[in-house]
């Protein structure tokens, strides 16, 4: 069997989240990557990593 084919990466993303958000979420999260120029996959890996140490 072949190896996968992909871009390598140190830190793969395994586990796939859904989650349904109100309106004024999403809201504040376009606004936020459309301020910053992130995806909002990232801007959401932030927000969790903010969480660690609370």
């Amino acid at each position: 069997m072949a190896a996968k084919i992909g871009r390598p990466t140190n830190n793969p993303k395994e586990e796939r989240v859904t989650v349904r958000l109100d309106q004024e979420s999403i809201e504040i999260l376009n606004n936020y990557c459309q301020k910053t120029g992130e995806k909002r996959a990232e801007a959401i890996r932030k927000g969790i990593k903010g969480l660690k140490n609370k």
